[in-house]
């Protein structure tokens, strides 16, 4: 094993006689932060997952490890139906008198949660919590059970910055106290802010190793081989666009109260806000899986606060969830999942096949999903490709009124990210609405038009215009959103 180092691990994979990855090489020492970066695909999911020994490398394949490892993967391993002290007992039970006890754990789990700044209600059930709430779980959970390797799987994908500050720094302090961090991430900054040693991944393969001092130019350079195309230009939206969107008053439940937004042809809107203030209820109440307690919803002027989930895309309405899992059907093809939807155009009752094909092959092109092979099923690409079908199907709805994206960058490379921004600008130019709620703050300032914040269920402020690109826009957003300060 390599001077004091906690892992040591070189890696082979093939999937369906596909090299995912060849010879692979990290080494990470006993309080660093190592960041493992690369484009989708390039293997980095793949090779923290032979780390933390669920996948089986190829033949000669070396791990080597003298800590226990915890991984906090990007989709999660909670049980849905269970608690998250259930969750963190599973294979270790604690009994007293014969009869599960959880209190010792639950009581230990909260108090590791605010110790760390990682806010976990022990006894909520995992599939009640969003993606960001259960990652937090997760890391709890691992740092629990003496876990002195970390393995991180795009950990702030889905944090607001606030929070997203608060992790880097329980990341930090867990490394200073002799532990290791390997923290997979596209958010270059971030990387560049925390880690001590990164590791380039591209196509299955180490391409470069860096140290302190990091440059994120370099970085990225790295892992593309080139240079980034750079995020579109925000033009200025039409003023006297018709309405596209509009919500009236909705109410949905106790975490949405009393949302007034109207997003208007040609505009891009964003929602920011930290996770858990009604941003999921508010887009599940938009595309038609939760229900509107009060208030109206309106699409292109017509009312579609009753209408079923195809109701509401034959009107017009696009949306690209906020877990990609949820949106795809995992064991079915890359084309059959880019169909789903899509029957009318591709032949009705009678697909047309041919059609099927030539319309996965061009969506693929489009959003450059690797590998392009439309006849796998969509489990086999990885998340960041998973991501790329998904907005890739609802970008291109017929007569697309109004999109809403949640998260729509999460896991992506920084490649792909700029493809995904030109998209949702096209479909605003084309005369759509689009909504996008995100963590990424420096995505919704990059991007949109405007930015609203949701604190607590209800809008809690607004920047647009020159406001929206002050210097101190960043600022005002940030106090809105942990309710510092009212609008």
């Amino acid at each position: 094993m390599a001077d004091r180092a906690l892992l040591e691990l070189t890696a082979s994979k093939r999937y369906g006689g596909r090299a995912v990855l060849d010879d692979a090489r990290l080494v990470v020492r006993p309080g660093t932060v190592h960041g493992l970066v690369g484009e989708n695909g390039a293997g980095k999911s793949t090779l923290v997952r032979i780390a933390a020994g669920l996948v089986r490398g190829e033949p000669g394949t070396i791990v080597s490890t003298s800590e226990r490892v915890g991984l906090v993967a990007q989709h999660g391993s909670l049980v849905p139906t269970l608690t998250v002290v259930e969750n963190a007992v599973l294979g270790r039970e604690p009994t007293r008198g014969g009869l599960l006890a959880l209190d010792v754990v639950a009581a230990r789990l909260r108090a590791l949660g605010e110790q760390h700044g990682l806010a976990v209600d022990p006894h909520a059930r995992a599939e009640t919590l969003s993606v960001g709430e259960q990652q937090r779980a997760e890391l709890v959970i691992a740092l629990d059970r003496g876990a002195r390797l970390l393995l991180l799987d795009e950990p702030t994908a889905v944090l607001a910055p606030v929070e997203v500050d608060g992790l880097l720094a329980v990341l930090r302090r867990l490394a200073d106290a002799g532990g290791a961090v390997v923290l997979v991430s596209h958010k270059l900054d971030e990387v560049v802010a925390i880690a001590d040693e990164v590791t380039v991944l591209r196509a299955g393969k180490v391409v470069a190793t860096m140290a302190r001092p990091l440059r994120a130019p370099e970085i990225a350079r790295a892992m593309v081989g080139g240079e980034l195309t750079a995020r579109p230009a925000t033009a200025t939206a039409p003023a006297d666009a018709p309405v596209m969107l509009a919500l009236r008053g909705v109410h949905v439940g106790v975490p949405v109260r009393g949302v007034d937004l109207e997003v208007r042809a040609g505009e891009l809107v964003g929602v920011a806000g930290v996770e858990g203030n009604g941003q999921r209820e508010l887009v599940a109440a938009i595309a038609g899986l939760a229900p509107v307690t009060a208030g109206t919803i309106e699409l292109a002027g017509q009312a579609i606060t009753r209408a079923t989930v195809r109701g509401r895309q034959r009107a017009g309405l696009g949306h690209v969830a906020e877990d990609r899992h949820h949106a795809l059907l995992l064991d079915a093809t890359v084309e059959d999942n880019l169909a789903l939807g899509r029957h009318r155009e591709l032949g009705g009752f009678l697909i047309d096949r041919v059609a099927k094909r030539r319309h996965a092959e061009r969506l693929v092109a489009a959003l450059d999903v690797r590998p392009p092979d439309v006849t796998l099923p969509a489990r086999a690409l990885s998340g960041g490709n998973q991501q790329k079908l998904v907005i890739a199907r609802e970008l291109t709805r017929p007569d697309l009124r109004a999109l809403v994206a949640a998260q729509p960058t999460r896991g992506v490379d920084l490649g792909a990210s700029a493809r995904i921004h030109a998209g949702l600008a096209a479909a605003a130019a084309a005369g759509a609405g689009v909504l996008v709620v995100s963590a990424d703050l420096d995505e919704l300032l990059a991007i949109c038009h405007r930015v609203v914040v949701l604190h607590r269920g209800r809008l809690a402020g607004e920047l647009a215009g020159a406001a929206l690109h002050a210097a101190d826009a960043r600022l005002r957003l940030g106090r809105w959103m942990t309710g510092a300060e009212a609008a």
